[in-house]
């Protein structure tokens, strides 16, 4: 079964760093799409960065030149190293996957979240 383990949430002052990491777990063929979602109190669930087979890796305005995404070699894990945060950055981060379990027959997938918490 495939899950998504999710770390690296946590209560920082403004101005602060944190580094998110999300691995898939479980025995599969290929992940096609991974990324990092976010919603904050009162808003909807908003894209933060996702990397992409053939297409690299895609920032919202709000985070570009602050949050950097990177992902292993094997690209089962991903990382999100995010500094320079600021309190517009709280909320719940979510972590999303196109995995493949077997050739051509991709899934996609939530972990639970981690909360980041940005303290002004």
């Amino acid at each position: 079964q495939v899950q998504l383990v999710e770390s690296g949430g946590d209560l920082v002052q403004t101005g602060g760093s944190l580094k998110l990491s999300c691995a898939v777990a479980g025995k599969i063929f290929r992940v096609n799409r991974m990324g990092w979602y976010r919603q904050s109190p009162g808003k909807a669930r908003e894209v933060v960065a996702v990397w992409e087979v053939g297409g690299g890796t895609t920032y919202s305005d709000s985070v570009k030149g602050r949050f950097t995404l990177s992902t292993t070699d094997a690209k089962f894990t991903i990382y999100l190293q995010m500094n320079g945060l600021r309190p517009e950055d709280t909320g719940l981060y979510s972590c999303n996957a196109l995995v493949e379990e077997f050739r051509d027959n991709p899934r996609d997938y939530w972990g639970q979240g981690t909360q980041v918490t940005v303290a002004s």
